[in-house]
């Protein structure tokens, strides 16, 4: 097999793509970047839809920055297989925007103490989306 120097860039973006699919699951992500070019960075955070910046903040941000996502869709009655399914663009987004967030500790403890559906408007940044997603009954959990 030869290797051609797309190959690298191609492999890693398999894996930033199949980290966003599997959670954020990684393991050595920010040094195969690290390994790439300037180009090759920017490359693959387009082939993403992202900018270098998001790209690096995400890698950086590790393999469970957007664990509460799920979490809170299911608090919300919204079930985050079905919209990965119907929404991936969407739930990716959300992944992101989740990833970033710097109120992780409110989100966990409210989360955690069942007050996420009374107050997630006041802080998630998905708080919009998961609003309209909460509208569309094929996207909520059978009771």
């Amino acid at each position: 097999m030869t290797l051609t120097i797309a190959d690298p860039v191609r492999h890693t973006m398999q894996q930033i793509v199949s980290w966003f699919a599997q959670g954020f699951e990684h393991a050595t992500e920010s040094d195969r970047l690290a390994g790439l070019s300037d180009a090759d960075v920017e490359a693959l955070a387009e082939d993403c839809g992202l900018s270098t910046h998001q790209l690096m903040a995400l890698v950086k941000a590790g393999p469970h920055a957007a664990d509460e996502m799920p979490a809170m869709m299911r608090a919300l009655n919204i079930d985050p297989a079905e919209v990965e399914y119907r929404m991936r663009r969407v739930f990716r987004d959300m992944q992101i925007t989740c990833a970033q967030c710097s109120s992780k500790d409110t989100c966990r403890n409210h989360l955690r103490n069942g007050q996420a559906e009374q107050s997630f408007v006041d802080y998630c940044g998905n708080a919009d989306t998961l609003n309209a997603l909460r509208a569309n009954p094929e996207l909520l959990v059978e009771a």
